[in-house]
């Protein structure tokens, strides 16, 4: 399977697991890099540069292939500046980075000067092309599925995909709802050159989670996921469970960010991948949950998608003699 993304990031397959907070951690992001996609470590889930300069190198005990590392650009609490960070995965050989949250203008320079590529991750065109403007390498385009923070506007990627791969020169990514090797067959006949994914990673062996979640996310359908946080413009599509909920009815009666912040506190989180209470915090989860049936191996799941993909493949080639018939 090859594409300019497999060629640019020296990867197997165009597979990559997206950053995720409190998940992006060594042995899932190794895992999914000796399966030859591109698992990526989160910079945010670290209080301390220091604390990420130990994940890299217990990434590299796994593997040899490369890794990336996701630097989220969005205001935040943590006291660190990204810049810290940023030199501790340099200092560390990481030469791929996934940026998110805002336009990585301003670190491109010490990016591009240390070599490293540049994947910035965007919810829709306008943004897709400052990236490709600012010296992105390639551009990752979040659709309305997506888990996490999809953006505003309620596009999803049939639609989106093919409006980014037309606006831009850059490689593109397809991010949200894809969970098999039929949604990442689709994304490519759209001209995306690989895929992203986070929920569907979320549920295999090697992520760092509590079994309950892995266990809900298997008995759950696309329709147990909902859209927060939109009233105060940073929209998220999280697991559908009591605190969801509970930010729904606070948002409907026009609840401010002050009445939000305890309920929507990334500090929750903890109690949910850790002790396995689902309703203890708020989640990201994509669409794609309604796709996910059981809790392989990184492995397994890489080579399952990959078999299927090409499978997908030989009927659309029987679709075009149809077509052409």
């Amino acid at each position: 399977m090859r594409t300019r993304i497999t060629d640019l990031l020296k990867i197997e397959y165009p597979i990559i697991c997206g950053g995720m907070f409190r998940v992006g951690r060594a042995p899932l992001a190794a895992a999914v890099s000796e399966a030859g996609g591109l698992g990526i470590i989160t910079s945010a889930t670290f209080e301390k540069p220091e604390d990420l300069r130990q994940e890299i190198r217990r990434a590299k005990k796994i593997t040899a292939k490369p890794i990336a590392v996701n630097i989220n650009l969005f205001p935040s609490v943590r006291k660190m500046p990204n810049e810290a960070y940023i030199d501790v995965l340099i200092e560390e050989g990481i030469r791929i980075v996934e940026t998110s949250g805002r336009s990585p203008e301003a670190y491109m320079k010490v990016l591009k000067d240390n070599g490293v590529i540049v994947i910035h991750k965007v919810a829709g065109v306008k943004y897709a092309k400052t990236a490709e403007r600012v010296g992105c390498d390639a551009v990752t385009v979040i659709g309305f599925e997506a888990g996490g923070h999809p953006g505003m506007e309620e596009v999803g990627n049939v639609v989106l995909v093919p409006q980014t791969v037309d606006a831009v020169q850059i490689p593109v990514l397809a991010g949200g709802g894809i969970a098999d090797g039929r949604g990442m067959t689709a994304m490519l006949a759209l001209g995306a050159e690989g895929v992203v994914m986070g929920t569907r990673f979320l549920a295999t062996q090697e992520a760092q989670v509590h079994d309950n979640v892995k266990q809900w996310m298997v008995q759950a359908s696309e329709r147990d996921t909902s859209l927060i946080q939109k009233t105060i413009g940073t929209t998220s599509r999280v697991a559908r469970n009591e605190v969801a909920l509970q930010v729904l009815e606070a948002e409907s009666r026009g609840a401010e960010l002050e009445e939000l912040l305890p309920l929507i506190s990334g500090r929750r989180v903890v109690q949910v991948y850790e002790e396995g209470n689902i309703d203890a915090g708020i989640f990201s989860c994509g669409q794609s949950v309604g796709r996910i049936q059981g809790i392989p191996t990184v492995k397994e799941l890489i080579t399952d998608m990959v078999s299927e993909a090409k499978q997908t493949a030989d009927k659309l080639g029987r679709i075009s003699n149809v077509i052409n018939a």
